[in-house]
């Protein structure tokens, strides 16, 4: 008979004045699953990392990420982790929330140690149909014949010299990636730039300024509208690729190997007008429904059980 394991899971990770609800209540939840499992479960309170089998985190922490309690906290526990060889999961934002923008059915993604595909382990090499099947239909999701024709294409940014661009301006990377468009293709471009960066003004009049001629999407229309009349979506590495592919629209990744959506994917902007719709979006979605999951699912253990065959690195 194997020992229970235990798993910390820790509540100063989570930012200072957060006012989601959902933050703490995943971590109480998750402990609450592993205990129903049989392990040993606790809330650590303090911003001590303490070893264990497990960690558990609300939010990941980046090398360019700054030093505040919190953050510290995050890194104290993937670094202890893993100097003992252990490890530790993430909760992250799930890849479908422009089809429930206010998360009303409660999934969040989870993964260890990492939240890219080269670098967190997704626990999905064993896949359970049922699993994207029930997200499917809870998110009322269909998956669209790819287009073959549409107004424009549709650059999604990053946020400025954020983590997911690792530390490039948004405007360095826009203005390389527009200049190569232009010996490609001449349709028409709009671009559409990360809902939380604060300085989408200041990019436009860069642009302008150095002579590009493109559209923008307003702030006010979600991520479907503008895809609904998109040729194609480049996207850096962000979660409007996973969108993209789902409603048709032929995604381009510049970051495959950071991207959720790079098995599905275009990687090569020179076939931009003869983009590969040979991806066999189903199974690609089946694997990323293994790492998402609802509340309730974390509070019954459901959740960690299944993660459990992977909490030892072998």
């Amino acid at each position: 008979m194997t020992s229970p394991l235990k798993v910390n899971a820790y509540m100063a990770a989570i930012p200072p004045g957060n006012k989601n609800p959902e933050k703490p209540r995943l971590l109480e939840y998750f402990v609450q699953g592993v205990q129903k499992s049989g392990d040993k479960g606790q809330i650590i309170t303090s911003f001590n990392y303490e070893p264990a089998d497990v960690g558990v985190l609300q939010g990941y922490v980046h090398p360019g990420s700054k030093h505040v309690p919190h953050l510290n906290l995050r890194r104290s526990v993937l670094e202890g982790q893993k100097a003992i060889r252990r490890r530790t999961i993430i909760a992250d934002a799930n890849l479908f929330l422009a089809y429930d923008p206010g998360n009303s059915k409660t999934y969040l993604r989870y993964s260890y140690d990492g939240i890219f595909p080269n670098t967190g382990e997704y626990c999905d090499n064993q896949i359970d149909p049922a699993r994207w099947s029930v997200l499917r239909q809870q998110l009322s999701l269909q998956i669209k014949p790819w287009k073959h024709h549409g107004d424009y294409i549709l650059i999604t940014c990053q946020r400025d010299m954020g983590w997911s661009m690792q530390g490039e301006a948004v405007i360095e990377w826009l203005h390389k990636l527009l200049q190569r468009l232009r010996r490609v293709t001449d349709r028409p471009i709009q671009i559409r730039f990360h809902p939380g960066d604060k300085k989408n003004h200041k990019h436009m009049m860069q642009l302008q300024a150095i002579g590009h001629k493109v559209r923008y999407s307003s702030p006010s229309v979600s991520l479907l509208k503008d895809l609904h009349d998109a040729y194609c979506v480049i996207s850096h590495n962000s979660s409007p690729g996973v969108v993209s592919a789902i409603e048709g629209v032929p995604i381009f990744v510049l970051d495959p190997d950071r991207s959720q959506a790079s098995e599905v994917a275009n990687k090569d902007l020179d076939t931009i007008e003869k983009p590969n719709y040979e991806f066999d979006r189903e199974a690609w979605l089946r694997r990323l429904a293994m790492s998402h999951w609802r509340l309730d699912e974390i509070r019954s253990g459901e959740c960690w059980r299944h993660m459990k065959q992977w909490a030892k690195k072998t």
